[in-house]
């Protein structure tokens, strides 16, 4: 028997945008497991005063993390809430570059889908968010990075219900596409 190969959903984007009730939500949907963004456990504790090494942490945390819930992705799915992507727009935007083990990983560590969410909710407040006026800027940083990429993705946009059903639909399009 072939063991089907995983593919990979992940749910970026900037900040307050939704992504990890959008990862959630589509976990449900296809009744898979979702990877959660290892970098809300680690910053809950550093008073929003990061360094390069935390940054360098949080990289090895999330692929851990990642690595440790493959197993228990079902029907051949695993859902992202963030990628190490996170980790190379950070340390550009807050130290100026990235280290190379990172920008090494990323070009290895492919995801098949991206849902790329947009700027268009409301900000909410929470203690490890940073920069609610820069949200235009990137979300322009992470549509760039993903096109270095040639990565396959869709914009989602919307509210409530509406926001989670989009991104629903974009995801069934692309295995539509890719398994039909």
């Amino acid at each position: 028997m072939q063991v089907p190969p995983l593919l990979k959903i992940a749910v970026v984007g900037p900040e307050s945008t939704g992504k990890s009730t959008m990862a959630k939500k589509l976990a449900e949907h296809y009744q898979t497991v979702c990877v959660p963004e290892y970098a809300r456990y680690y910053c809950q504790n550093l008073d929003n005063k990061y360094t390069l090494q935390d940054e360098v942490n949080m990289y090895y945390g999330q692929i851990a993390l990642e690595e440790s819930l493959i197993p228990l992705a079902s029907k051949g799915l695993l859902i992202a809430d963030t990628t190490i992507m996170t980790i190379k727009i950070w340390s550009d935007h807050l130290f100026g570059h990235t280290p190379e083990e990172v920008l090494k990983e990323i070009k290895l560590r492919q995801y098949d889908f991206y849902l790329l969410m947009d700027i268009d909710l409301p900000w909410e407040d929470d203690p490890l968010r940073d920069f609610p006026e820069q949200r235009p800027h990137f979300l322009e940083v992470w549509k760039k990075e993903l096109n270095q990429l040639n990565a396959n993705y869709s914009l989602i946009s919307g509210h409530g219900e509406e926001r989670v059903e989009n991104g629903i639909a974009a995801v069934q399009s692309f295995l539509t596409g890719h398994l039909g």
